[in-house]
């Protein structure tokens, strides 16, 4: 779709709805948009391109606001393909267009596309900034959020910050969803390792004075700004959200899910905290790892499995390692037939993480839950709650 976001800067991305999986990862049952901007001035810049399944959208998309014109520029913030699929197309289309990038945006474009560079680059750094006329781009290095060659641009006249996939989320633009559950998804399990690097980001942009953020992904963003830098802060951090308790288990038979559901009722009888219940045999695992991180407190329920764990649980914790989960409390039940393992599994993965509170005791469970074993449920419960 083409939309007008200020007198002198364009929409032109593109909604994808008939995406199944985001990185062949990512649910997405409501799309997902591709995000591309045209700045029109005394010179004109296009601020990244769309990935190539919405190709010919975007073309149209763009045409119509150039009218007829070669634009000057085209700004490569992230070369993700999302986000570059269509650099080569452009860069052939407008011979005399040229390419805007930091030194390893144009070490990294060759293992992409075979186009001949020569005379075409401009290369920035930290601090660069690209005259269009009344409209002046500052350019931001922000590697490893979430690619090394990763760079925003800062628009001074209007303030507007083009974010490349900070403050993006799944969802096309048209979804009717609340922008924190999907912005947390996206975040968390796409760019949730490197929170050290966002963080360093943040203290950039604080300095910059934003009325509107324009990201790769999601809606523009013009009003409450305050509210998504306070989540970006958050998440990238490693700080809980809110108090909550997710209890995630991984059942074969369904005693183990059973036992996780009546651990689920005692909390509600308890507490007022929300308590979330997944199966991580059929949940979405994006899902559930976003919530892990959203609150507070985390109870693993697990069958023992070969000596080790039921893998939907060992897959949800090598999803959480990665992320670097932190700075919560967990607490652990087992279910074992003959020779319990999943307790002692999955500890040792938490062991590799930081900050985390093992809550004692560890509730084991043989094959079906009896009336003693609610008994060291309920302490798990308190000391959960404690």
């Amino acid at each position: 779709m083409k939309k007008q976001i200020t007198d002198s800067i364009y929409y032109v991305g593109v909604d994808d709805k008939a995406i199944d999986l985001f990185e062949s990862q990512y649910v997405v049952p409501k799309g997902v948009s591709y995000n591309s901007y045209v700045i029109r001035d005394e010179k004109t810049a296009i601020l990244d391109t769309v990935d190539p399944r919405a190709e010919e959208a975007w073309l149209t998309n763009l045409e119509e606001v150039l009218n007829g014109q070669e634009p000057d520029y085209l700004v490569v913030s992230h070369l993700e393909p999302d986000h570059a699929g269509n650099v080569k197309k452009l860069a052939e289309k407008y011979p005399h267009m040229q390419l805007v990038g930091n030194p390893k945006t144009f070490a990294l474009l060759p293992q992409f596309f075979d186009f001949d560079l020569t005379d075409r680059c401009i290369t920035v750094k930290e601090g660069d900034t690209l005259s269009l006329g009344d409209h002046t781009l500052t350019f931001v290095m922000a590697p490893m959020v979430h690619w090394p060659e990763v760079m925003v641009a800062y628009e001074s006249k209007e303030k507007v910050l083009f974010s490349a996939d900070g403050f993006g989320k799944f969802g096309a633009l048209d979804a009717e969803e609340d922008w924190d559950d999907e912005a947390r998804r996206y975040y968390i399990n796409i760019v949730g390792k490197y929170g050290a690097q966002v963080q360093a980001l943040l203290k950039k942009a604080a300095a910059l004075d934003i009325a509107m953020i324009c990201p790769l992904h999601g809606p523009v963003l013009k009003e409450n700004l305050g509210h998504y830098l306070e989540k970006y802060q958050t998440w990238s951090s490693y700080e809980p959200e809110e108090p909550g308790i997710v209890i995630a288990y991984a059942s074969i038979h369904g005693n183990t899910a059973k036992a996780a559901k009546e651990l689920a009722k005692m909390l509600e009888a308890w507490t007022t905290d929300p308590v979330k219940v997944y199966d991580l045999a059929r949940a979405d695992m994006p899902t559930v790892v976003a919530e892990a991180f959203r609150y507070d407190r985390l109870i693993l329920a697990a069958a023992s499995y070969d000596g080790g764990v039921f893998p939907c649980m060992e897959d949800f914790l090598h999803h959480l390692r990665a992320k670097t989960y932190r700075n919560r409390k967990v607490a652990l039940l087992e279910n074992g037939t003959w020779a319990p393992s999943a307790a002692r599994t999955m500890r040792g993965v938490l062991d590799e993480m930081k900050n985390l509170t093992i809550c004692e005791p560890v509730v084991t469970i043989r094959s079906t839950m009896k009336e003693a074993d609610k008994e060291a449920m309920k302490a798990l419960a308190d000391a959960i709650l404690a």
